[in-house]
């Protein structure tokens, strides 16, 4: 299988996309300039990595369709294996509300298990959080790398809020 190359604006906004339980790309978090946004889209969808699917949130839109009406973004499972995500959405039909309420099905998880990133989040989550120095000597990680996943991985591309408050003589870090 061929790997597919992203940019740094398609891994973030695919990157997110997969993040959310419905797998929807917008609202779009990342911070692009401009047309951006659309062109990354197109790019994505030419690629197979988002689909377009009838939208029920008037704010999350991507175009109108005359036949269709709103449309939004959604994330692919080719999206999910791409960005090297173990499990993959449930496939959904394509895009229509069910007649009827269903019993809601378990959703399956969209992060890998046992990574660095999934220990780092549960150190910081444990009640007296973490400093950078316990993250360090846990992860094997280096200071500015664990400042830097928790600047852009979890705070910008998870959207976790990551608080830090001096506690004595050491900083500590917390998710909220």
């Amino acid at each position: 299988m061929t790997q597919i190359q992203l940019s740094d604006a398609q891994a973030v906004i695919l990157s997110a996309a997969c993040a959310r339980e419905d797998a929807m790309v917008f609202p779009v978090t990342a911070s692009l300039k401009g047309g951006a946004v659309g062109n990354v889209c197109k790019s994505l969808l030419k690629r197979g990595l988002i689909e377009e699917v009838a939208a029920t949130d008037l704010n999350t839109v991507w175009r109108h369709d005359a036949e269709q009406g709103p449309i939004t973004l959604r994330a692919t499972p080719l999206a999910y294996s791409t960005l090297g995500i173990a499990d993959d959405p449930e496939e959904q039909p394509d895009s229509q509300p069910p007649s009827e309420p269903a019993e809601p099905a378990p959703e399956p998880s969209r992060r890998r298990s046992g990574t660095k990133q999934e220990a780092l989040i549960e150190m910081l989550r444990a009640e007296g959080g973490a400093t950078i120095d316990e993250i360090v000597t846990a992860l094997h990680w280096r200071p500015h790398t664990v400042r830097g996943v928790m600047s852009g991985a979890l705070k910008k591309r998870l959207g976790l809020e990551v608080t830090s408050e001096k506690d004595g003589d050491r900083r500590v870090y917390r998710i909220v």
